[in-house]
C-alpha cells in the first residue's frame, strides 16, 4: 500500500471520529476535537486526490468512513445493525476493493 493510499484510510479513520464527534460532543473540548478531524480527514484527502483519481478517492473515502461509523455505531455505542445493513456494507466494500484495484493499474504520476 503506497502512501497515499493509506492517507484514504487515515482520512477514513479520521471521518470517523468526526462523524461519531457531530453526535456524541457536548464539551467544548470534544467540539474542538471534532473540528480537528474535520480538517485532518479532509486535509489527508485532498492530498490522496492529488496523486490518484478524485472520483476513486472520494468514493473509497466515504465508503471507509461509512463502514466505519456504522461499525463504531454498532459495537461502541450497541446501536442494532440489520442483516441488509450488513449485506450492503458488504456489496460497499467489494466496490471499494474494486475501485482501488482498477485504480492500481494506473501510476500516480499518471494522474494529475
Amino acid at each position: 500500500m503506497n502512501r497515499s493510499w493509506l492517507s484514504i484510510v487515515i482520512a477514513a479513520v479520521f471521518e470517523v471520529m468526526w462523524v461519531i464527534g457531530l453526535k456524541h460532543a457536548t464539551s467544548p473540548i470534544e467540539w474542538a476535537g471534532t473540528v480537528i478531524a474535520i480538517f485532518v480527514s479532509f486535509y489527508l484527502m485532498i492530498k490522496a486526490g492529488e496523486k490518484l483519481p478524485v472520483g476513486t478517492v472520494y468514493a473509497v473515502f466515504v465508503g471507509l468512513g461509512t463502514t466505519g461509523t456504522i461499525l463504531v455505531d454498532a459495537f461502541i455505542f450497541k446501536q442494532p445493525v440489520s442483516v441488509m445493513t450488513i449485506v450492503f456494507l458488504g456489496i460497499l466494500l467489494i466496490g471499494v476493493m474494486g475501485l482501488k484495484l482498477s485504480s492500481d493499474g494506473k501510476k500516480e504520476s499518471e494522474v494529475k
